[in-house]
């Protein structure tokens, strides 16, 4: 047990310093001011007011992410929504990936998600309905959940980048011998190319992936589609074996701490960044530009650099924030101000994120951060009470 609990707060402590290094204090600094404000506008706290309860008598049909990092921000807006007097669905019975999670909420199937990521989904909201009005006709983008919050790009196993002085995908993309090196290890070896572990059919990030590979005109570089999980366990063992890895991930999440930049790993730069000409021509393939594509990210943990000395990591910090039906939020002025109103903290979800990889229940993490951030909830609800 003291061997799991030591295991445990490294690998937070891994997840913290990347996160400190990587994005500053802008996740804490837009959470305090956030609150601060809802604090500020808010009407002075009464018995009667913290008993209203405006969601009594509504369904309220929830979803989630089909990715595990979004489970717990699911639990937190789904309990918060319950202390309004909704009664809501469990978000675990519609798990869906972002197209059909739009189409849901466009059709009315399906009221909200916290597990938007903007602007890469941009691309389900321009999406064409059966009536020829478009999915973002009928869903709302809504809040501040986590701006800037989803960092994201490629790691690459340290021991082999450093071996081959491959610090880009051009690096690897226009050296032989890494390329021999690395294809004669990776999922399918032997096919003369280096199989990039990417992300499922579904989540949007594949789709932003092969429109990289293509619009950047890499020859020698491939995506390789699977389970997440799998994929990343896979992953982690490799680069627990010195073997060379090179694997698309994110934050918030417990990822990073089992792939650590700075230790085993670097994130991996590009030259080049998607723009909005969607060199694949897929449906949606203009919203997924990735500019500026550069995060504020410290040498050791990304060796590549660009001209203004920032991390050349490809891909733009995400912005993860809520989505609702429009007829949903017009009936319920409560729901939509707390939506407007969740302000959650990178490194808040990344250490929920740790304890829910080690086998913690989503729902018990999202109780207890209600519980120790009720300073930051109460005027949430309070705000949203006044609302509805």
């Amino acid at each position: 047990m003291k061997t799991n609990s030591l295991t445990r707060m490294v690998a937070v402590a891994a997840a913290t310093l990347l996160l400190l290094a990587a994005c500053g204090s802008d996740d804490d600094s837009s959470s305090g001011s956030s609150s601060a404000a809802a604090t500020t506008a808010a009407p002075a706290t009464t018995e009667a007011a913290m008993n209203m309860t405006p969601g009594d008598g509504v369904d309220v049909v929830a979803g989630r992410a089909s990715w595990s990092t979004g489970y717990v921000q699911a639990e937190i807006f789904t309990a918060l929504l319950r202390e309004l007097g909704y009664t809501v669905s469990e978000s675990a019975d519609m798990e869906l990936g972002p197209q059909n999670a739009f189409m849901a909420m466009a059709e009315g199937d399906m009221d909200f998600w916290a597990n938007s990521w903007m602007p890469g989904h941009q691309s389900w909201l321009n999406g064409e309905m059966t009536d020829g009005s478009l999915v973002g006709d009928h869903v709302t983008v809504i809040g501040e959940e986590m701006i800037a919050g989803g960092l994201q790009g490629f790691l690459i196993e340290k021991g082999f980048a450093d071996e081959y002085g491959v610090y880009t995908l051009e690096d690897l993309d226009n050296n032989a011998d890494a390329i021999a090196a690395y294809d004669a290890t990776d999922a399918n070896p032997g096919n003369g190319m280096v199989d990039i572990m990417g992300c499922p059919e579904d989540w949007t990030c594949d789709n932003i992936i092969n429109s990289m590979l293509k619009g950047g005109g890499y020859k020698n570089l491939v995506q390789v589609k699977a389970g997440y999980d799998p994929m990343w366990a896979q992953a982690t063992d490799m680069v627990n074996e010195g073997l060379p890895v090179v694997a698309y991930t994110w934050t918030p999440s417990a990822y990073i701490t089992t792939i650590r930049p700075g230790d085993n790993s670097y994130w991996i730069g590009m030259d080049y960044i998607l723009d909005d000409s969607n060199p694949n021509d897929q449906d949606g393939g203009e919203a997924w530009d990735q500019r500026p594509g550069s995060a504020a990210i410290g040498e050791d943990m990304c060796p590549a650099r660009n001209a203004e000395g920032l991390c050349p990591i490809g891909w733009a910090a995400a912005d993860i924030q809520a989505a609702a039906n429009n007829d949903f939020l017009a009936a319920n002025p409560a729901a939509e101000e707390l939506f407007k109103q969740i302000v959650l903290s990178v490194m808040d979800v990344s250490v929920a994120n740790v304890a829910q990889a080690a086998g913690a229940d989503p729902k018990d993490l999202a109780t207890d951060w209600i519980a120790d951030n009720r300073d930051k909830v109460d005027p949430w609800l309070e705000a949203a009470r006044s609302a509805g």
